[in-house]
């Protein structure tokens, strides 16, 4: 079945909705942990020791970047994800297959 333009814009947007949803959501995240619980809330969870350290402390030093990271890989993780559901996933060059586009044998 060929795609329309129609179609393909429809997917598109799709696409591109499910996309900066699932940004919007990462960035919350990553602000409540970085600004809530290690500004906003330094003071009482300062009482609580986590690793030696006040845990408002380690949210602001270590938390927020430990945060940032596992964000960063589920992003990928789910990008990945939506890029094959909607079929616009990377091509990734091999060097056989790159051989045989330029007519090389090895």
């Amino acid at each position: 079945m060929k795609e329309t333009q129609q179609d393909l814009s429809y997917k598109q947007k799709e696409y591109w909705k499910k996309n900066t949803r699932l940004i919007r959501i990462l960035l919350v995240i990553w602000a409540l942990v970085s600004l809530v619980a290690a500004i906003i809330l330094a003071k009482p969870l300062s009482e609580i020791q986590f690793f030696g350290v006040p845990l408002a402390f380690w949210f602001a030093q270590q938390g927020s970047i430990i945060i940032f990271l596992i964000l960063t890989f589920y992003y990928a993780i789910r990008m990945d994800k939506l890029d094959k559901e909607y079929d616009v996933q990377e091509v990734i060059l091999t060097e056989e297959s790159s051989s045989k586009d330029k007519g090389v044998s090895t």
